[in-house]
């Protein structure tokens, strides 16, 4: 029995070896391994250091960067990948429309999103990218500036109901955007659900744990063996429910335009169709634009089935939620610590309103530029996307003549070249004004990534600063912000999205401060 045992294990060994000498004495193994990096152990590679905490990921992808700056190679088992930082290398990666498949750890997202914009690649990434981009329109956006504030006056007036406030923001500000994205997209209103809402963002925020879960156990990245795990049943179950929820929506908005007879669907496409008839139809209340009319209109175009148009709202959900929160918290513990910027950004939003009569609008937030040069230096900072990936279609050769070679998964690494001293003078330190017009003129375009770049850039981003201006402008108006937890003592993990341990904060109605 033991010599059974022993032989298997011996077996075992040399498979493994064989496998390892496969890796990394293969024309594509050897081009890899010209890139420095963290020294190699034979099969496992660099394995060992991801054997600690996701904080500690976070700092060992800090050191990394600096320590082989600006590229190095990671091995883990048989997957490997490339980080760069440098915006020659980031430019010739981004800018080529050949390299556009998202990287291996996408396909964790599978199971919620399918291959909506976010993972899909190749000609159906193509065709739903060019179907989706009208739905960014500014005159498209104009439509959404209603619900951005009136979900800020409804932050706001929760605040000043409880006085003085001291709160971890990440809960309550999620809350919000996450109802902003799912009345942008959907045309629903988590408030008017009661428990559902909380339900809902539940099994949203579930997602992303489960997206880590399997990250941080390379074991479960098989499906297989996830599945039948007890986080992969609980996962099954968590996607059933959201798809549940999206297939009921998209189901109650066909039924209206069916009522209506398309009428008001129509209406989008149709020259008149920012004054669209707000008259009752058959009973039936006109509903607000969301993006998902504009998927169901496609749909006639374009033949999309319920599942196709379900990925893509999913996927608005998916990227319109966390991100947004996360980039206003940083603003706001940003502006917190920094009281004079913050007077100047309150000073501005306050001149603005007060020649709209007290409400903002889609006009007045243009001549919000300093507030908007906040929001890109917190960007810059703290970017919500703070990396992304993509599998090389052809191979590359950089600007140090390292070659990337072809299928390689490339890690572009954007929240150090947004912070690269090479091409920011004290690049930790938060300065507004690095974005005045003569001091971005002649900086490289690819040294600045919060939204990525090239042609599968961030679709959303106009949305996206369109909702950060509103929402900040509102809080910034109403109180004077204090900071609890400092920055520089800030505790960020590894995850999905630029996240942190310690986001507390104060909020001082400005009414109150001056009674």
């Amino acid at each position: 029995m033991f010599s059974t045992i022993f032989l298997l294990f011996v077996i075992a060994v040399i498979i493994a070896f064989a496998f390892h000498y496969y890796l990394h004495y293969s024309r594509a193994g050897r081009l890899i391994n010209q890139i420095p990096g963290p020294k190699l152990l034979p099969v496992i590679g660099n394995l060992l250091l991801l054997q600690v905490s996701r904080e500690g990921i976070w700092h060992l992808l800090r050191r990394l960067a600096r320590q082989y700056y600006p590229i190095y190679r990671f091995w883990g088992l048989h997957i490997n990948f490339v980080s760069i930082r440098h915006p020659d290398d980031m430019e010739v990666i981004l800018n080529n429309t050949k390299h556009i498949e998202k990287g291996i750890f996408y396909n964790f997202l599978h199971s919620w999103l399918n291959n909506g914009l976010l993972t899909s690649t190749g000609a159906k990434w193509h065709s739903r990218r060019k179907m989706l981009t009208p739905a960014f329109h500014f005159n498209i956006l104009r439509e959404f500036f209603n619900i951005l504030t009136e979900e800020g006056e409804r932050m706001v007036q929760k605040l000043k109901n409880d006085g003085v406030v001291e709160m971890n923001l990440e809960p309550f500000i999620s809350e919000h955007t996450l109802n902003i994205i799912c009345e942008t997209a959907m045309g629903t209103s988590l408030h008017s659900l009661g428990e559902a809402q909380v339900k809902y963002r539940q099994e949203v925020r579930e997602m992303g744990r489960f997206f880590m879960y399997r990250l941080m156990n390379p074991w479960f990245t098989n499906d297989t063996l996830f599945a039948l795990s007890p986080e992969g049943r609980k996962h099954k179950k968590t996607v059933q429910n959201l798809h549940g929820f999206t297939e009921k929506i998209i189901a109650e908005r066909k039924a209206y335009h069916k009522l209506t007879n398309d009428k008001y669907l129509y209406n989008i496409i149709n020259k008149d169709a920012m004054e669209t008839d707000n008259a009752e139809i058959d009973t039936t209340q006109k509903k607000r634009l969301a993006m998902l009319d504009l998927l169901i209109l496609a749909s006639r175009e374009n033949h999309l089935s319920d599942l196709d148009i379900r990925e893509e709202v999913d996927t608005f959900m998916f990227e319109g939620h966390d991100t947004t929160s996360l980039s206003i918290c940083f603003t706001l513990l940003l502006l917190a610590e920094h009281k004079d910027i913050q007077d100047r950004v309150r000073e501005e939003v306050n001149t603005v309103m007060k020649e709209c009569e007290g409400k903002l609008t889609m006009t007045s937030l243009q001549n919000l530029s300093y507030l908007e040069r906040c929001l890109k230096e917190s960007l810059r900072l703290y970017p919500s996307v703070h990396s992304i990936a993509r599998i090389i279609a052809d191979d590359v050769k950089l600007r140090d003549s390292y070659v990337i070679p072809r299928g390689t998964m490339v890690h572009l690494n954007i929240y150090d070249v947004n912070r690269d001293p090479n091409f920011w003078p004290n690049p930790d330190v938060f300065d507004p004004d690095r974005f005045l017009p003569e001091k971005t003129k002649n900086r490289h375009p690819y040294s600045y990534l919060p939204f990525s770049a090239g042609p599968r850039n961030c679709i959303g981003q106009r949305f996206a600063m369109l909702e950060l201006k509103v929402i900040i402008a509102l809080l910034v108006h109403n109180f004077y912000l204090e900071p609890i937890d400092y920055l520089k003592d800030t505790r960020i993990i590894i995850d999905l999205i630029l996240r942190s341990y310690h986001m507390n904060m104060r909020f001082i109605p400005i009414e109150n401060a001056r009674a």
